[in-house]
């Protein structure tokens, strides 16, 4: 288990096609440029970053990839029980929050 949360859940749950897409992620996915595919693939194939496992109502993680050459960064969060994933946000990482691995959160 890495950084105190299961990964394979969510891995599990995007590679069956079980995701619900919240509204406000969807909105700002559409305003970045992002699409549904790219944020599956980063589920499937990226990198748990951060994990928060006591998040509510469900734990959750940011997960880091790269599609198309782009980094991306998405937020999910996993219903164990119905073993659903929820997309929260995806976004691509900036400098002004993340050093050049694009894994890292800068000091300050």
């Amino acid at each position: 288990m890495a950084l105190g949360l299961d990964f394979s859940g969510f891995r599990a749950a995007a590679s069956r096609g079980d995701i619900l897409w919240r509204q406000h992620a969807l909105e700002r996915m559409a305003a970045r440029g992002i699409a549904r595919s790219a944020v599956k693939n980063v589920l499937i194939h990226g990198t748990l970053i951060e994990g928060y496992p006591d998040d509510r109502p469900f734990p959750s993680g940011l997960f880091m990839g790269i599609e198309d050459g782009r980094p991306l960064h998405v937020v999910a969060a996993l219903d164990a029980e119905e073993q659903v994933v929820f997309i929260v946000t995806a976004y691509e990482p900036g400098p002004e929050r993340f050093e050049p691995d694009h894994r890292t959160r800068r000091e300050g």
